[in-house]
């Protein structure tokens, strides 16, 4: 099975789509990766999810990629002596680490890693930023504030706290548990949530192992302020707009959005565009103008992936929401405007060998009439480089792992097909004449251009550039 588009889908599996039939249906409509949230469901939910997700990939024979997605830390309020209460705007409130029930006038906070992070002038967003608290004075036990914008306050409502960075891990031991048992699932992607800088991709990958790849999910400002240097520390990037746009004003996310894919682009790192993309489709079986066009704006913009949460895991339209997934992603990419924009915001090569053939192999692509885009990759990177040019032709990504054919499922424009080892670059052009052939992305007498490394099996070793017409004979067999 081949797609169409390069652009790829990410589905979110939950109590709308846990069954087999609708999960084979998401599949066949467009979907490349499946995302298990671990904020919600059972080991045993992910489970039985996987094993159907599994079954379908064996029986399609196109690659699969599962991402978990971790939860996080959740800074919540305690509890209400008298239930809930309204703040006016001007007031003032002290929030402390007392957990006797709270009133109007002392609500408990039981966290103390937030009393060790605030100083004056940092803000607290009380559900989701429906009240807004400055703080004023800040001590090791208990903080004064200002009420900014007013509001309903009640027990256990989500803490966001802008302007800090708190001395605490993204890792909380429930994430190490789902952590454990998503690698012993043999998931392909790890999303950790409540990233603030870059040491915390470096404890994910150290737990981690190389088991999968991961993924920096970008939801706090402090991420932002070091972007680069998560960037070049994660395998991707997720842009979580709804966290953001709770922490940060919502004129700044469209900024915050492509700065994020800029800087993926350059760096030949996968971005996903998440969040609210066809939020109205939870209860209506199309989305809004506005949202058809936020999916299209992610696309014309360079997103590797665009991505579906509650639409696909909760709605009453999960089919529906993909397959208008797919139709925005096609409509985009037959735009002329979309060739040209992209090859506007093509990233300067870097002076390394394999960007030299990644550039070379652009080039090539640019003058012939080439079919294919051909990458032998063992450890993926050269499907990666590869992706980061923004060929106008497919990019089929030949390798003999089959965890990196699903890994690399997430990545703009790569057909993955799982092969036997090579050693020969012999070897190497008949599996790729072969297999473009077989695939249905070129025909005999058709042109393709590989790119390599060798020796084979060493990762990051992209040094070779070919060009090759399928032989009719190669074709046939």
């Amino acid at each position: 099975m081949r797609r169409l588009c390069h652009a790829k889908i990410v589905a979110t599996l939950g109590p709308a789509s846990s069954s087999r039939e609708v999960i084979q249906a998401l599949f066949d409509a467009g979907t490349d990766v499946f995302r298990f949230n671990f904020s919600h469901g059972s080991h045993d939910d992910h489970r039985e999810r996987l094993n159907i997700v599994r079954d379908i990939e064996a029986r399609s024979g196109r690659p699969i990629a599962v991402l978990a997605d971790l939860q996080g830390p959740k800074l919540r309020l305690g509890t209400m002596a008298e239930g809930p209460f309204v703040v006016e705007e001007g007031s003032t409130i002290r929030l402390d680490l007392d957990p006797t029930p709270g009133n109007q006038d002392r609500v408990p906070l039981p966290h103390p890693e937030i009393f060790a992070a605030l100083s004056p002038g940092v803000h607290l967003l009380v559900d989701d930023g429906k009240v807004r608290l400055e703080v004023e004075q800040a001590e090791a036990q208990s903080t004064t504030a200002r009420v900014l914008t007013g509001g309903r306050i009640s027990e256990r409502k989500g803490v966001s706290v802008v302007g800090a960075v708190l001395p605490v891990s993204p890792l909380t031991e429930k994430d190490r548990r789902d952590l454990t048992f998503a690698l012993e699932l043999g998931v392909d992607w790890v999303a950790l949530s409540f990233v603030q800088r870059p040491e915390d991709m470096e404890e994910l990958r150290e737990l981690v192992g190389g088991k999968a790849w991961i993924m920096a999910k970008l939801e706090k400002p402090s991420a932002i302020d070091r972007l680069e240097e998560i960037v070049d520390r994660s395998d991707a990037v997720m842009v979580a707009r709804g966290d953001l746009g709770v922490e940060m004003q919502p004129e700044q996310v469209p900024t915050i959005q492509r700065r994020v894919l800029r800087a993926g682009r350059n760096a030949g790192k996968p971005v996903i565009v998440a969040t609210q993309m066809l939020e109205s489709m939870i209860e209506a079986p199309t989305p809004t103008r506005a949202e058809a066009s936020d999916v299209a704006t992610a696309v014309y913009e360079g997103a590797d992936a665009v991505m579906l949460s509650a639409e696909s895991a909760a709605g009453r339209y999960p089919l529906e929401a993909v397959r208008m997934m797919d139709r925005i992603i096609a409509e985009v990419e037959r735009d002329p405007y979309y060739r040209t924009a992209t090859d506007a915001a093509h990233p300067e090569p870097a002076a390394t060998i394999s960007d030299a053939i990644c550039f070379g192999m652009r080039s090539a692509a640019a003058l012939l009439p080439v079919a294919a885009i051909v990458t032998h990759t063992t450890s993926g990177s050269t499907a990666l480089r590869a992706a980061r040019e923004r060929p106008a032709a497919p990019i089929l990504s030949l390798t003999p792992d089959m965890s990196i054919a699903r890994r690399l499922a997430l990545v703009w424009g790569v057909h993955a097909v799982r092969i036997n080892e090579t050693a020969r670059v012999s070897e190497i052009v008949e599996y790729a004449c072969a297999t473009a052939a077989r695939e249905g992305l070129a025909k005999p007498g058709e042109i393709i251009v590989i790119a390599a490394g060798l020796p084979t099996g060493l990762a990051g070793t992209t040094n070779l550039l070919r060009i090759e017409r399928i032989p009719n004979e190669r074709a046939k067999a």
